[in-house]
């Protein structure tokens, strides 16, 4: 893709509170994948059609990156706990003056940065382009569940891949932080080596304790304990962590009672589950490293990097509780 003109839209520092930390069945942390390139979509729909200098606005938006900054997770563990605990919000008492049951819902506060692919805003229109996104983030947007508390001014740049001086004014305009980019290749080699998804997943994110035994020159004896992950190529792997990239079918479409839109064939799916990494920008060598991307195959509705394009969605880790109408 050496050459290629990228038009992008950054969002600097958007500050959301309360998002959807429990971003799968089996995970908690950074919102999952399908939230964030949902969010960018929304915005898409109600860019489109609005109106600006007498013309309808038509904006087609490709792909997107997540440049995250802070992470605040709303968990607590006391003195001699041996686990956290999700601190929850204060619900309104039932009619009795009890407590309502309900489900427990992580959450977290963010500050992240967006970076959008986009297409068919020319330069004349890039200033009510960036008012109206400036407008909708402030007035009619939600992302992952959350509330958008504020953000830096939005703007343009227009960058050539390949070209190290475009590439290092996306750098600064995102550092400091962690560019959120996927290691799916890890999964797919365990799993050609006949390890099972799951426990492939959990090898590379577990923390092994061990010991050595020390004896020095005056044989007098010392236990040294060491913490380490799993090793790539005798190599750290990287900030590793699960993250939720989409979702898979076990059903057919139809109907199901209660269903959320009367209007949408409803199917059961479950989440799909990968390693993701991340990582500075400054280490990234092109912009398409960052960028994620909608991708349908056969059952799996998922969002991927076009790095990962030819792996198979096979290595994914699914949980069969979920259901969800795609």
């Amino acid at each position: 893709m050496s050459g290629e003109i990228k038009k992008l839209l950054i969002i600097p520092h958007l500050r959301v509170h309360n998002a959807n930390a429990l971003s799968s069945p089996f995970t908690i942390g950074f919102p999952a994948m399908t939230a964030w390139l949902g969010a960018v979509h929304a915005l898409q729909r109600q860019l489109n059609g609005r109106q600006f200098n007498g013309k309808s606005m038509s904006v087609d938006f490709i792909s997107t990156g997540v440049v995250c900054h802070e992470l605040n997770l709303q968990t607590h563990k006391g003195e001699n706990d041996f686990v956290h605990s999700i601190i929850g919000t204060g619900n309104p008492l039932d009619k009795t003056g009890a407590r309502s049951s309900f489900i427990e819902e992580a959450r977290c506060h963010l500050d992240v940065s967006l970076v959008i692919q986009f297409d068919k805003i020319s330069i004349d229109e890039q200033e009510g382009f960036l008012a109206a996104v400036t407008q909708l983030l402030n007035a009619h947007m939600k992302i992952a569940g959350g509330d958008i508390q504020g953000f830096k001014k939005p703007f343009c740049l227009v960058c050539e891949e390949g070209n190290d001086e475009d590439m290092n004014k996306v750098k600064r305009a995102l550092m400091p932080g962690y560019v959120l980019i996927e290691r799916r290749e890890l999964m797919v080699d365990a799993m050609e080596n006949g390890v099972d998804a799951i426990e492939a997943l959990i090898d590379y994110l577990a923390i092994h304790h061990s010991c050595d035994r020390l004896i020095d020159e005056e044989n007098k004896e010392t236990i040294e304990w060491r913490r380490h992950r799993k090793l790539v190529n005798d190599k750290p792997a990287g900030w590793l962590v699960p993250i939720a990239t989409g979702f898979y079918a076990i059903s057919e479409l139809g109907e199901a009672k209660n269903q959320r839109d009367p209007d949408v064939p409803h199917r059961f799916a479950e989440s799909m589950v990968t390693l993701g990494e991340f990582k500075m920008p400054h280490r990234l060598k092109r912009i398409e490293d960052m960028l994620w991307r909608y991708h349908t195959e056969g059952d799996s509705y998922l969002c991927h990097q076009t790095s990962h394009a030819h792996l198979s969605s096979a290595a994914l880790v699914a949980d069969e509780d979920d259901d969800s109408e795609f």
